[in-house]
This record gives structure tokens, sequence and C-alpha cells, in this order.
């Protein structure tokens, strides 16, 4: 690891001072000075010192090493330059090292060495100095080289904020990740005779795991990794990135280095970002790892890509046992149903672990608050994606016939017991298809539809989201699929109740294939059908004309929940009821008012209309308010308010 040579004791340290100043004392000899050198004790001290190893990784000739050693004085002591300014001849206004001097005094001297192809500038180990003559410009020591000679390495503050090191993340609690780790690490070893390795790329939505598992696999082979953020690339043009190459490339080689590309939140659709990140893959020559959600294409390097995903049902019931430790077994199974709806991986886990029994106190139980804070971990991805919906209906507040009740207590029993069923039972080692648990509620608006999904997600202590379809579909080709992905893969860590509101805007009858668009919307219904027969948790499609659904799509629902409009005693009942107790009413009849043919929704309209009117005129809510929040809610129906509809109410 960085370098073991600089993890090593005092006494290394000790012999590498003592190398240094031995090389350091040839040169003063080379430079004139009396008093013999020390080639001796050069010889006695181990070749396992910083300047021997840096002469290694970068091939210096002796002349090269000889140039390198004679600016590390110019750092060390006060009197090089005058020993600099007085060798051969040497002008005494040149009081520093110059490649003319070295030509002068060191043995075996080589053009090749001024040549910006040559290591030292290639490199950037020596800096060159101001001057119009090539020859007689002042040269110095890299800062970076400088301390790695002595012992001390440090990131180049040049790349300070550009890289970081990654360290202590490890794949340990997850036995197919660390197969992953173990399969990258040799896909190495086997190619490590050739000029570049094949680069390393792993996909998908598990940032943390794909992390870990480069991470491992660079423990595997005894290497540091670094993490870059694709973004610092996209904003650098064609030289700055050079430069950066050139920069990175020298850290790698002296610190046993990989650089892993963060490619995960990067606008794939953008040319410019992509033709930046690509100019980096196409010339970088030392070990690259890319993460991304989606796999790159090179057209120029061999690239090798693993699909990185959750921890398996198995795995993560390892890992829950693993960080709760013996309170594990007060749960009485409870870790089953966590696993069986939440899928997390192992940093997830024990987050929750950690700010669960941080928070344990008070009347909560341990099982509670763990199936809460798992709830509470998937929120930031899925707030980006889609409309969480307040939950707060319960059976009481839902009126329907019992056909249409019994069916909605079907679904919240399916999503209960799908670890039971699917897991202990056998079910799910049939393949994962069909195990999704999805529901077609169809009807008029106002029928309840809404409602039905909220008193599930309240039945089952779960997430529900609204999708907006708007910032789902898209026009361009593909990507409608990648905006799907994204809803789908974020709502599985949490288990959330995915609701698509007026479904037949997106799903509708798959056309007949005509031209490319035609071809491109089936593609569309097809990997939505796919995605809900694969995902976890439940999918609750909305519609207002059941009819307009492709027949094929409809087969492959569970539930259907047809929700018929109100009739008379339906209507009474969601009177009796849609005021809340708190409210003030007098003289309200609700065999009156069910006689306004409206929804539900509707009802809860007018109701909530008229108590405003109420509590404006500082009255409890009576017949006549009702009959003023009718008239608006009919006139935006653009219905006639009948007068047999409110016959008898004044």
């Amino acid at each position: 690891m960085v370098n073991e040579l600089f993890n090593r004791n005092a006494e290394w340290h000790k012999a590498n001072k003592y190398y240094l100043i031995a090389a350091l004392s040839k040169i003063r000899t080379a430079l004139g000075e009396t008093g013999g050198s020390r080639e001796d004790y050069l010889t006695e001290l181990s070749s396992h010192n910083a300047f021997k190893m840096l002469c290694h990784i970068f091939d210096l000739s002796d002349f090269e090493c000889n140039i390198l050693l004679l600016c590390v004085g110019m750092e060390v002591y006060a009197d090089w330059g005058f020993l600099c300014a007085n060798a051969g001849g040497n002008h005494p206004k040149q009081p520093y090292p110059t490649f003319s001097l070295a030509m002068a005094v060191f043995p075996n001297p080589d053009w090749q060495a001024l040549m910006p192809t040559s290591p030292l500038r290639k490199w950037q180990l020596i800096c060159l100095g101001d001057s119009s003559v090539l020859n007689l410009t002042p040269l110095g020591i890299d800062e970076r080289i400088l301390h790695y000679l002595m012992g001390f390495p440090h990131l180049d503050e040049r790349l300070q904020g550009v890289v970081e090191l990654i360290s202590g993340e490890s794949c340990n609690h997850v036995a197919s990740h660390w197969q992953l780790a173990k399969q990258l690490a040799t896909t190495w070893q086997q190619t490590a005779g050739e000029a570049r390795l094949p680069i390393l790329q792993l996909c998908g939505d598990e940032v943390a795991s794909k992390r870990a598992i480069a991470s491992t696999a660079c423990q595997l082979l005894n290497l540091n990794l670094h993490l870059m953020s694709a973004a610092v690339i996209t904003s650098l043009n064609s030289r700055e990135i050079k430069d950066l190459l050139r920069l990175w490339s020298r850290e790698s080689y002296l610190t046993d280095s990989v650089l892993l590309l963060d490619c995960d939140e990067i606008d794939t659709s953008d040319p410019a970002k992509e033709g930046a990140i690509a100019r980096l893959i196409e010339h970088i020559y030392t070990p690259l790892m890319i993460t991304s959600r989606e796999r790159r294409r090179s057209l120029q390097r061999p690239l090798i890509t693993i699909e990185v995903h959750k921890p398996s049902a198995s795995e993560q019931r390892t890992i829950w046992q693993n960080f709760l430790g013996e309170t594990a077994t007060n749960l009485n199974g409870h870790i089953e149903t966590l696993v069986s709806h939440f899928s997390l991986n192992t940093s997830a886990i024990a987050t929750v672990c950690t700010e669960t029994i941080g928070k344990l106190k008070g009347e909560e139980t341990l099982s509670e608050l763990l199936w809460d804070t798992c709830r509470s971990q998937a929120r930031p991805r899925l707030d980006e994606l889609a409309q969480a919906i307040e939950v707060g209906a319960t059976w009481d507040d839902l009126v329907l016939p019992e056909l249409q009740r019994q069916v909605l207590h079907d679904v919240a029993a399916h999503v209960r017991q799908r670890a039971k069923v699917y897991e202990q039972w056998g079910f799910g080692n049939k393949g994962g298809r069909g195990l999704g648990i999805s529901a077609l509620f169809a009807g008029a608006s106002g029928t309840g539809k809404t409602m039905a999904a909220e008193v599930i997600a309240a039945e089952l202590r779960l997430d529900l989201y609204r999708i907006d379809l708007s910032s789902v579909v898209s026009k361009y080709i593909g990507e409608t699929e990648k905006n799907l992905r994204r809803v789908f893969d974020a709502a599985e860590a949490g288990g959330a109740i995915l609701l698509f509101d007026e479904a037949d805007a997106l799903f509708g009858k798959r056309s007949e294939v005509k031209d490319s668009h035609d071809r491109h919307a089936n593609i569309e219904v097809s990997y939505l059908l796919q995605r809900m027969e694969a995902y976890r948790g439940l999918a609750i499609l909305t519609t207002n004309l059941k009819g307009s659904l492709d027949q094929a799509f409809l087969r492959r629902i569970r539930f259907i929940v047809q929700f018929p409009f109100p009739d008379f005693n339906q209507r009474m009942e969601i009177w009796q009821r849609i005021f809340p107790s708190l409210t003030p009413t007098q003289g309200l009849d609700p065999s009156l008012l069910a006689r306004l043919n409206v929804s539900g929704g509707n009802i809860r309209n007018i109701a909530l209309n008229a108590a405003f009117l109420a509590a404006d005129a500082g009255e409890p809510v009576e017949m006549k308010h009702i009959l003023q929040a009718a008239k608006s809610e009919y006139a935006k129906l653009e219905r006639p308010l009948t007068d047999t509809e409110v016959k008898g109410w004044i």
C-alpha cells in the first residue's frame, strides 16, 4: 500500500536520510569540493530507499539521476549555489544548477536529458526557470518530488480537491460483492503484462457498494485507490485535461495508485461533457476504474463492465444481524420483514442501525423505529423523482361497495405477506418474473382512487409517491425508459408504493407500428410492463378510462378495482363522515345532501368550501352554506344545479 516504503520504521527513515546525504556528497565532489565522496557508504545502504525507487519508477539514466541530485542539493545546502557558480569555470552570476553545468561536471552527458520527452521533463521531476537559452535555464526540483525523496510523501497540492484517497471501505460483509472484487483483481493480474491494463467499469445505482468493491479489489492487489469526480473533467479544455493526466500519472506511479473516475452523477446526454470524459479515458495510461449508472462505451480501449446490484436478501439478513448483534434476537423475526420490504446496501443498513439505536427511548419499540428509519433512508432519492403524498386517510374514510373493499384488503395482504409466500413457501424460487404486486384503480374522477392508495399506504406504514408523467415521458428515444428505471430503482430501496396517476396517458393501447415513433412508444410500454413485474413493492395505476388501456397490459395486472360512481346510499354515508368531529355543524340532513349527484371528491370540495363560508360568517356549517358551496362546485363542473337536488334544503 502507499508506498510501503514510507510506512517503514524510524530506522528506514534514518537510512534513507543517510543515503541521500551520501549521494549528495558524491555530487559535491563532482562540483569540485575536496574532502572525498561517500561512495563506499552508498553501496552499503539498502537499495530500498526513496531515491533509488524514484529512479527505477521513471527509468532515469545515471546522468539524469545526477541532474536530479544536483537540484536536490539546492534545497538542502545553503552553499550549493556557490558550488554551482564555481564548478567547471561556471559564471558567478549563475549560482544554480543548469543543463550546461551538468554536461560539464557529470560523466556520460546525454543531450536527450534536456528534451521535453525525457523523464525529467515529461514527469516534471524538475522545474525550468526563465531563460532564453535552454542550456543555461535555472533548474529546480519539483516540491512534490523533494518531499518524496525526503521520505515524507503527500498528495501534490495541484491535485488537492481534485482527487481524494479512498481508505477503509470494504465489501467484507457481502459475499457477492467480495466475489466481484476478486474478479476485478484477477482480471488485472491476468493482463499485467500488457502496455495498458483494461479499464474496469462498475455499473448500477449502488454507489457505495461500487466504491467498496473497487477499494477491496485494490487492497487485494496491494494498490491504493483515489477518487476523482467526472465533473472536474467536464469543466476542462483539452490542454488542461492533458496537464491533469500527466500530474495524476506521476502520482499514480509514485504511490502505486488506481484512479476511480466517478461518473454516477454525470448527464450522459450532454455531448461536451461526454467528450471530455472520453478524452481522459482514451489517453490515460495508469490503472483506471469507472463507476457509472449506465454502461459507457470505449471505441479504442478494452473496457470490462460489471453490473453491481444490492446485496441479496440472505446477505441483507446477515448484514442486519451483524450490525444489530445480540439485539437482533429480540426482534422476533422482524428482520425478515425489513428485508422483504426494504432493499438496502451495507452502508445504508449500518446507518439505520446506528440512527435507530441512538433514538431508542420512550414508548416506541426497536422494530417500529427500525421500520421508520428504513423508510427515511430511501426518501431523498425518490423525492427528486416523484411527489410524496401525505397519508392520512383510513378505512373508515373510504366509502365503497364491499366487493371493492375486499379487493383492497387483498392488495394489502399480498404486500404484507410477500416474504412468507415468496421466500419461505418457495414461490420466489421460480424466477423474479411476475412477483411484482400491481393494481389498477379505474373509475371516474373523485370516486376515491387516490384515497384508496393512501389507505393502503397507511395500513402498511409505507411511503406513497405519485409519479409525475410529464417528468417521466420524454420525446427523446430511450430517455423515458431511463427515467422509469430511475423511479423504480429509487423506490426499491424503501419499498415505496408508486402511484401512476391517470396512467392511460402513458400506458395506453399499443399502436400499430407505422413509423419509428410508434415503435418507440411500444418499447416504452413493454419496458414498463417488465419493471412492474419485477418490482418488489406495490405499483398502483389509476385511470378514468379503463377501456383505453391495452388488454395485454391489463392481463399482467394482478388486481383490478373498478371504483363505481357513488349511489344515493353511498353519497349519504360520505356526507355523514365528511366533516371532522371538531367542525361545528347545525341542521345538516345527509339524506337531503345525498341528492347532489356528484362523486366523493366533489362532496369533499363542497364540504370544505362550506366550512370556509361558515367560518367567515362566524356560524356553524348549515345547509345554506352547503347550498352556496354546491353552486360554486356545479359551476366549476359546468353543470346546472337542479331544483330536485336542493328541494327542501332551506
